[in-house]
Order: C-alpha cells, then sequence, then structure tokens
C-alpha cells in the first residue's frame, strides 16, 4: 500500500515528467535532417513530432503523378506527393495558425527528384501553385519567405527555374561547387556525400585534413547564405558532434528518434567554432 504522504509526491513527478516530454516532442531542432522521411510509419508526421524541421522525399514521375518512392514506383500509386506532403503540411499550417502557435522556425521539403528533371518539374510546378499561400517563393527580384519552403535535389531542371520570374522551388547547390555560383535567390542549401569530403567513419579520431577540407567548403557555402548538409555519413553521435564542430548546419540522418535525443541532451555541450 502507498503511504499517502508520498501521494502528493508522486502527482508531482508525474506532472513534471509530462511536461518535459511535451517539452522535447514541442522543441524546434533547426539541424535535424530527416532523410528518406517516407520511409518512417507516419511520413512527414513523426519528423514534426520530434521537432525536425526538413524532410526529404524521393520523387518518381510516372504517369503524370508525382510518387513517392526509393524505388519501383509501379507499386506506390497511392503514395503521391500531394498526399504524403502537401495535404499535410497545409492542415500542420493552419492548425498552428488556429492555435495561435504559428510556426516560428520555417520547414524545408527537399524534394529529390529521380526521373527527368524537366518533365518531373513541369508537373510539380502546378502542384505548388496549388499550395502557394503556405510556400516560400520568389518574385519580381524579391524573396518571399512562408511556412514552407520547397528544395529541388536529385535531378535539378536549373534552366528551367533560373528562367522564371516568380517561382515556388530554389535548388540544392552542390556543395564541392560552393562559392562558384553567387546566385543568392536559386540556392538554400549545399550537399554533398560525406565520404567525398570526410573519410573518417567515426572509429577514433578525425583527422585534421578531414577538418581542414570540412570547414572550407562549409565557410565558402555560409558566404553565400547557404545551410551545409552531407548525405550518407554515418549515424554515430562522434560523427553528428563533429559535424556540428565544423559549422555543418544539417544532421542528415534516417533515425529520428536517435538524433532527437542526441540534439536535445547534447546540444548544449556541443560547442561551435567560431
Amino acid at each position: 500500500m502507498i503511504n499517502r504522504k508520498f501521494c502528493p509526491l508522486l502527482v508531482i513527478l508525474f506532472f513534471l515528467l509530462s511536461a518535459a516530454d511535451v517539452r522535447s516532442q514541442n522543441m524546434i531542432l533547426p539541424n535535424a535532417y530527416a532523410h528518406n522521411d517516407y520511409w518512417h510509419r507516419r511520413p512527414l508526421l513523426d519528423a514534426l513530432d520530434n521537432g525536425f524541421t526538413y524532410v526529404e522525399a524521393d520523387v518518381y514521375l510516372k504517369n503524370g503523378k508525382l510518387i513517392v518512392t526509393h524505388i519501383l514506383p509501379y507499386f506506390k500509386n497511392k503514395r503521391t506527393l500531394e498526399e504524403l506532403y502537401f495535404k499535410p503540411l497545409l492542415n500542420y499550417v493552419n492548425t498552428n495558425a488556429q492555435n495561435a502557435n504559428p510556426v516560428n522556425c520555417p520547414l524545408t521539403l527537399m524534394i529529390d527528384i529521380k526521373t527527368d528533371a524537366d518533365k518531373t518539374y513541369k508537373v510539380l510546378a502546378q502542384l505548388l501553385q496549388k499550395y502557394r499561400s503556405i510556400l516560400s517563393g520568389y518574385k519580381n527580384g524579391e524573396l518571399i519567405m512562408r511556412n514552407v519552403s520547397v528544395v529541388l535535389t536529385g535531378h535539378k531542371p536549373y534552366n528551367l527555374l533560373s528562367g522564371e520570374e516568380e517561382r515556388l522551388a530554389f535548388l540544392d547547390e552542390d556543395l564541392t561547387r560552393a562559392g562558384q555560383d553567387s546566385t543568392n535567390n536559386m540556392y538554400t542549401v549545399a550537399s554533398c556525400k560525406y565520404s567525398s569530403l570526410v573519410k573518417w567513419k567515426g572509429k577514433g579520431k578525425i583527422s585534421e585534413n578531414d577538418i581542414q577540407r570540412l570547414e572550407y567548403f562549409v565557410l565558402q557555402a555560409h558566404k553565400n547564405g547557404r545551410k551545409v548538409r552531407l548525405w550518407g555519413s554515418p549515424d554515430k553521435v562522434k560523427v553528428w558532434s563533429e559535424l556540428l564542430k565544423c559549422n555543418v548546419d544539417l544532421i542528415n540522418t534516417d533515425r529520428i528518434n536517435a538524433l532527437r535525443a542526441f540534439l536535445t541532451g547534447e546540444m548544449s555541450a556541443v560547442a561551435k567554432k567560431s
């Protein structure tokens, strides 16, 4: 039988733990990037619940539909980009507005185009117009920020986008070429494969050569206002810590729960270099 003297303490402890859990779920994590987000049980929603601000979806154009899948779009006809991402994003933005809890950190939807860049973008552009009320854009030389920014990676329709006076999408720049194109209204993110810059796999100590090479490209990207992402990086705490120390902006992972735990528990202990 529980001693009555301890009951109030137990109640207080329960509410403290509950409040802590709610805070962790509502925390915004600007460094968190959900790679292959559509693999999760609840695409987009799991990432949002964990505070992620970047999510990525692979997209194929098949029979006029934008199908979200890694391979074999023939069997994924119901998993469209609109159903899995744009409709839920619109609902998310509207719900926050109704609850007087505006989204104070813009979300970015990274669309990895797997099929022909121009053909896919022409279909995507129609979908973007449908949801333009929540999408950041570029019009008549002016950058317009809204709740959601769409960034295209993979096969990128550079010529089509650069020729538009008004658009609702941006591009992911090749990090190894960062600084060569100073177009500030076209690129928002600069990415490359982790192993193309860093040889360290998280065992032992990272080499000075790896650090210097990484810091150089990060600096070049930051000069032009790009956020840096390395895809294919090892999902290890030691690697995540070193990336943050080198001022890499976005930690690319499929393990969203593990990254959230790392960022919420250790972020303050990781001192970024100035």
